[in-house]
């Protein structure tokens, strides 16, 4: 389906964006009123982008193969919004830091720039060739 091509792209980009040059801001910064910074926009771009990933297993653009047809543009999809989903988890919760998430904000704290330019590119080739098997 095209729609969800569109969002694909649109939202890849956009929680590439985020991931990419967005830093944690202090509690003074997400109360401005800059909307990539406000808590509740990232929610829903985390949760969109993590739909749509999934959605994009199976409905590939152009009825091509269900889970080869759009392989990376959904896996990136799925791995920024839990990004950015575990990220506004950990600042609304003031639940102590469990084994669990002390391994994945490990795993994740150094990497948001490297998923953010991932999902640039993968954004990117989607949107210029998306009749390649796996892009």
């Amino acid at each position: 389906m095209l729609q969800f091509y569109f969002l694909s792209v649109s939202l890849n980009l956009l929680a590439g964006y985020l991931l990419f040059f967005w830093d944690d801001p202090d509690a003074s910064e997400r109360k401005s009123g800059f909307l990539l910074k406000n808590d509740t926009f990232i929610l829903v771009v985390g949760a969109l982008s993590a739909f749509t990933g999934l959605v994009k297993l199976f409905s590939p653009v152009g009825g091509r193969l269900p889970i080869l047809g759009d392989l990376i543009p959904a896996v990136v999809g799925l791995v920024c919004g839990f990004v950015l989903l575990f990220g506004y988890y950990q600042r609304r919760t003031s639940i102590e830091d469990t084994e669990h998430t002390k391994k994945i904000d490990g795993i994740l704290a150094g990497n948001k720039k490297v998923i953010g330019a991932i999902a640039f590119v993968a954004a990117a080739l989607h949107f210029l060739f998306p009749g390649l098997p796996l892009i």
